[in-house]
């Protein structure tokens, strides 16, 4: 009988239960040590958004509901975080975790295949977004594509609060754009510069509607 063929006997082919798979002392050893890798990974990660912000443990604290002695175990590499207490800090840097955990990977794809773009489209409003280049480890940004109806008023803030160099480029139509209370119109080509730190209201203008790139880097 051929060795791939059935054979009797508990644990082989054809024959009785298979025993339960074993964890090897090695085998445990590499899952504690790449666990221990993103946790310190992590923890520097953490560290660095705050130290960009210029908070303290209290200001971070205050701001995202995690105690300081939470916060402070965290970035030590001590404990990790729980998903609730880790949604709170990023919320409190406006991102999302899948943001922060993509930003700690050790490596990022290189291509994004279109059907791979996250997007999200309102057809009562005549709004949609494709996130085209999401941000990732190494990576400075990410490149968001809108595409607003004729007539449309919609916010370019997407959910951030914290400051963030942000480049838009404008391939179809006009737009206002209002930055800090004084409005900039751009028509097809234009590009603007700017730091983001709160809304950003757009307008888009003539009969028309409009596309446009927004490239943001991350804080």
């Amino acid at each position: 009988m051929s060795r791939f063929g059935p054979q009797s006997g508990n644990g082989r082919i054809g024959g009785g239960a298979m025993p339960p798979l074993r964890v090897t002392r090695p085998a445990r050893a590499a899952a504690r040590r790449a666990q221990d890798s993103v946790t310190e990974r992590l923890a520097a990660e953490l560290a660095a958004l705050r130290a960009a912000q210029g908070w303290t443990l209290e200001q971070l604290s205050e701001r995202s509901g995690v105690s300081r002695a939470a916060l402070s175990r965290l970035e030590h590499a001590e404990v990790s975080p729980s998903a609730d207490v880790l949604a709170r800090i990023c919320g409190a840097h406006g991102l999302r975790p899948s943001q922060l955990m993509a930003r700690i990977e050790e490596a990022f794809q290189a291509s994004v295949p279109a059907e791979d773009q996250p997007h999200w489209r309102d057809p009562e409003r005549a709004v949609s977004t494709r996130m085209v280049s999401p941000s990732g480890p190494g990576l400075a940004g990410e490149v968001t594509e809108w595409r607003l109806g004729a007539g449309v008023s919609a916010d370019l803030t997407n959910l951030q609060n914290t400051v963030r160099e942000c480049h838009l480029v404008l391939l179809q139509g006009r737009l206002r754009v209002t930055l800090e209370g004084t409005p900039q119109d751009l028509a097809r080509g234009d590009a603007l510069r700017f730091h983001q730190g709160g809304p950003v209201p757009v307008v888009v203008l003539g009969d028309t509607g409009v596309r446009l790139l927004l490239f943001a880097a991350a804080p």
